[in-house]
């Protein structure tokens, strides 16, 4: 019985033993599959917008789906929106995955800011890095609070890197990895940097002085050499690619494409105001919408109240055409917040503040959607004219085409209409000119002769053309 118990024991030390043995095995050969490092590279080479900010976003979650040992960001900017920029920094120091940055020329301003949130810095020979003032689109710097945001920022994020211990002599010194005032003297002119930097000069590096000065690790002349620094020249290289939203997004927000959806919305509207009873005009302006306001919106030019200026415009127009008798405050209103709305949804404000909004890209937007506007309400009538008027027309089938004339005894207005010549009845609204009026229980629309008339007063109709009563106080 013992000599049972001791054999079963043995097989079963035995069996767990292969098991482990066969799955060390399996892992053995996982890892011999799995030992080619990966590289995920992805490319900042033009402002920093929210275009950047969205690809940023999208790259680390790959790198991170494919496990990716380093995450690689070969960069060439002047800079672009603090905004967006702070974000990529946020999502770069909040990396799992190690990164870097080779800077194949200029990393300034916004670009600056990234690469110090960086784990190494590589730069090409002749390349820079700095000039991260706060400046507006025209060059023009910012008030000090955008500077002592930008200060701050900048130094936290140099900060992040640590610090070293140096043993000079039997003294310990505590040496920042990359020296915080440097970094905020890349932001302000007025920091003094002893043997570095005087005051009222804004500090840009080159690469050798970012060697020297703790800013770059090392000068490479291109990406196989900063792989090498790093000891991944083997590496397989996986290259963040635009979706095919990304690229439809660039397509829709270029300014020619934006004028073109601006007839079409405007244009639509003004056809289906001329045929209510067709609807594929109004369906062509509601796509036309999604289309022209979607991208901008996903761009970060449209915000959330610019869109309902516009939408608001419409409606006001819409009541004005259909609700309220002529043509006034209503339709004014109405046309001038739809027009701001396209404008405003096409330029780089922040809420109400247009201090980033270049006076050039203002003039585009304003060119952009008075020609979209004047475009529109034109080919609303062209088409209107070639598709419905000729008989042969290929829509000719939407519209009638039997006329009724007044030799054949037909009447252009409602006849009930002319028996109301001469009598008398109330103003049920005030007519300024027009409004309501009641003849013998039955409320009727009116224009006032002359002058204004008010509610409760006694008038008289003295006239009635093309199914309009005219009337007069009694």
């Amino acid at each position: 019985m013992k000599s049972g118990i001791l054999i079963a024991l043995i097989i079963s030390v035995f069996a767990l033993f292969t098991e482990a043995f066969a799955q060390d095995s399996v892992q053995t050969k996982k890892d011999s599959v799995n030992t080619q490092k990966l590289v995920y590279k992805f490319n900042i080479k033009e402002n920093i917008a929210p275009a950047i900010w969205r690809q940023t976003k999208q790259a680390f979650a790959e790198a991170n789906s494919l496990n990716a040992d380093l995450f690689l960001i070969q960069m060439n900017t002047y800079g672009g929106t603090v905004v967006d920029a702070d974000s990529i920094r946020t999502r770069i120091l909040n990396s799992k995955i190690p990164v870097v940055v080779f800077i194949d020329n200029n990393a300034a301003s916004a670009g600056a800011l990234i690469s110090i949130a960086c784990d190494r810095i590589y730069m090409r020979s002749g390349g820079s890095i700095g000039a991260a003032t706060v400046v507006n689109q025209t060059g023009e710097k910012m008030p000090d609070k955008y500077q002592s945001y930008m200060r701050s920022t900048m130094r936290a994020t140099a900060e992040s890197h640590g610090k070293d211990n140096i043993i000079n002599g039997q003294d310990t010194t505590i040496k920042w990895k990359r020296d915080p005032l440097i970094a905020e003297g890349m932001v302000d002119e007025r920091v003094y940097i002893p043997g570095i930097k005087d005051t009222g000069k804004i500090l840009t590096f080159t690469a050798m002085e970012a060697v020297k000065y703790g800013y770059c690790e090392g000068i490479c002349n291109n990406v196989n050499e900063v792989l090498k620094l790093n000891n991944l020249e083997n590496a397989k290289i996986v290259e963040y690619i635009p979706t095919a939203l990304e690229r439809f997004i660039g397509f829709m927000v270029n300014p020619i494409v934006s004028g073109i959806l601006i007839m079409l919305i405007l244009g639509g509207i003004y056809f289906e105001m001329q045929a209510p009873g067709i609807g594929f005009a109004l369906l062509v302006a509601v796509v036309a919408s999604v289309l022209y306001f979607s991208p901008l919106y996903l761009e970060g030019l449209a915000a959330h109240w610019e869109i309902l200026l516009f939408v608001v415009g419409l409606i006001l127009v819409a009541l004005e055409v259909f609700v309220v008798p002529g043509f006034g405050i209503t339709g004014i209103s109405g046309i001038t917040l739809a027009f701001t709305g396209l404008v405003l949804s096409l330029i780089k404000n922040v809420d109400f503040s247009f201090d980033e909004v270049n006076m050039n890209d203002l003039l585009i937007a304003l060119v952009t959607v008075f020609v979209g506007f004047i475009g529109g309400i034109g080919l609303a009538i062209y088409l209107s004219q070639k598709m419905f008027t000729s008989q042969t027309g290929q829509f000719s089938h939407l519209s009638l085409h039997e006329v009724m004339s007044l030799k054949d005894g037909y009447l252009g207005v409602d006849p009930t209409l002319l028996v109301l010549k001469g009598k008398t009845g109330i103003a049920v609204t005030n007519l300024r000119p027009s409004g309501k009026i009641n003849i013998d229980g039955k409320n009727y629309d009116a224009l006032a002769e002359a002058g204004m008339i008010e509610k409760g007063t006694y008038i008289i109709v003295t006239k009635v053309e093309a199914a309009q009563l005219y009337v007069e106080i009694v």
